[in-house]
């Protein structure tokens, strides 16, 4: 940073404007209008009508070009992802201030300032404030990336989000339908009669999925505590202390892998209504996911190569079918223990001799059908031993009343009829404890607590949880987790990669 030129040619015209009685770095702006309200409110202005009521208004912004014109200059300013135009002309800064047209001379890209003046349409129609004042707001001592290619460097995006905003609107516009998705889910829930409530991040014991969760310690306490994997158990909890329906838009976190759609730290939505089952809770989801599409923009939204149409009804398939369609193998082999093992070993599953068959149609699953369920498809009728929450399908104690929801070949929602026999779910439990001490240090840990609530009566329940950062892919045709999340997690730069990374600071015009 000390030997950058380009912060050493701005530190010199910060000096500049100090000696000018220049405050590069104010407390407050002053403005009447924010960028994005002045190009909505006056986009069918035209100039005649500008000139005829003329409108006077403060806005601030980033400098994202600079274009001199003998005694003009003319800058674009960005603010919330919108642009606007401010023209600058020697004279009308003269009015007001003779040390203006000079200061306006010290100003670079990346800078924010605020402009007063009146709003005009330029030669070529383009909406201007025609500025009669200006203020600096912040002096950058480094370069914005090069305006033409903006931030390029995956890696670097994300490490610097901040400057991947600034430079590139399309990932701005992503973020901010994020934030739009999240709000229209919390109003559809609402709408559905839901209640939004809140639960512990920090947990004595983690539940509510099969997950290695992270592990803390409260000082005071003197005890470990467990950052939440999933709310579910809590969430359970409130429909045992009376709650009807509620929700949570929650942030779980699972010592987990990196990938391209996984993220240690990542948002959810969980919700749970008494005296539902499944069947009402799907048409819960596949409303949800409607209603979402719609939001922004259609029901029918491009994610790669695929248009995806999310009306509903959605397709519903049973786990063993979509075995059977996408492997093209006979659906009676998937009715066998020995069958079962065999199609495992051809697919070379991990770990056979210690899994269940129900453990490895999960594996099928997996392999044949995940990465082939593109248009919105429930997969229904899991194994016992993939769902120790669930509730047993009648007739059938090896599988369980449940679904998840795949859509561009992953799963975006997860969802049950919720078990609520105290007995049998301790009988779960234990069987999770069993699965630890053989190896499984992702399996369930026993909560007696969330048993006790359950013996004080439990209605039947429909549960679902609901991938947001994934729906968020899904509508905004993102194909990495990486770039829906503000702040994906990282892997620390070593020294060395740091100071290239420092040394690569792209070039901008000063």
């Amino acid at each position: 940073m000390q030997d950058n030129p380009y912060r050493q040619v701005r530190l010199e015209k910060l000096e500049k404007l100090k000696a000018m009685g220049l405050d590069p770095w104010p407390a407050k702006a002053t403005r009447t209008h924010g960028i994005a309200q002045v190009v909505t409110e006056f986009a069918e202005q035209t100039g005649e009508a500008l000139e005829a009521q003329p409108v006077s208004l403060s806005v601030m912004g980033r400098i994202l070009a600079i274009r001199e014109m003998g005694k003009s200059v003319f800058m674009h300013l960005s603010e919330n992802g919108q642009k606007l135009q401010a023209y600058f002309r020697k004279n009308d800064l003269d009015e007001r201030d003779p040390q203006a047209w000079e200061a306006l001379k010290l100003l670079d890209l990346g800078d924010f300032i605020g402009v007063s003046g009146v709003l005009m349409r330029t030669k070529t129609g383009e909406l201007s404030v025609r500025v009669q004042s200006f203020q600096f707001l912040s002096k950058a001592l480094l370069p914005l990336p090069e305006k033409w290619h903006g931030l390029q460097d995956k890696e670097l995006r994300y490490r610097q989000r901040y400057l991947d905003l600034a430079s590139n609107p399309d990932v701005f516009g992503v973020l901010q339908t994020r934030s739009r998705i999240v709000a229209g889910v919390r109003r559809y829930m609402e709408e559905q009669g839901f209640l939004e409530v809140e639960t512990p991040m920090l947990q004595p014991i983690p539940g509510g999925a099969t997950a290695r969760p992270f592990v803390t310690h409260h000082n005071a306490l003197d005890m470990p505590l467990y950052m939440r994997i999933a709310p579910e158990l809590y969430l359970k909890r409130l429909i045992v202390g009376g709650f009807d329906k509620v929700f949570e838009i929650n942030r779980n976190f699972r010592n987990e892998g990196i990938s391209q759609r996984h993220n240690p730290e990542f948002t959810m939505m969980e919700s749970y209504s008494a005296g539902d089952d499944l069947r009402d809770v799907m048409r819960l989801t596949e409303n949800l996911f409607q209603s979402v599409a719609q939001l922004c923009g259609d029901v029918a939204r491009p994610y790669g190569e695929h248009v995806i149409d999310y009306t509903a009804p959605f397709r519903r398939l049973t786990l063993k079918d979509a075995i059977a369609e996408f492997g093209g193998i006979e659906r009676s082999r998937l009715e066998q223990a020995d069958e079962i093992v065999k199609l495992a070993k051809e697919i070379h599953a991990e770990d056979i001799n210690q899994k269940t068959s129900g453990a490895l149609l999960g594996d099928l699953f997996e392999h044949y059908a995940e990465k082939q369920l593109i248009q919105p498809t429930f997969i229904t009728d899991y194994p016992v031993e993939l769902s120790p929450l669930t509730k047993n399908l009648p007739g059938d104690a090896g599988f369980v009343d449940r679904f998840e929801l795949f859509i561009g070949g992953m799963e975006l929602a997860n969802a049950y009829s919720e078990l609520n026999d105290p007995v049998v779910q301790m009988e779960r439990f234990q069987a999770q404890l069993a699965e630890r001490e053989a190896g499984n240090d992702e399996a369930m840990l026993l909560d007696l607590d969330f048993v006790n609530a359950l013996e004080h009566g439990f209605p039947p329940t429909g549960g679902l949880g609901v991938g947001i950062d994934r729906m968020v892919m899904l509508m905004t045709g993102s194909t990495s987790i990486r770039d829906v999340i503000l702040f994906p997690l990282m892997r620390p730069l070593k020294p060395a990669a740091a100071g290239a990374e420092e040394e690569s600071q792209p070039d901008a015009a000063s």
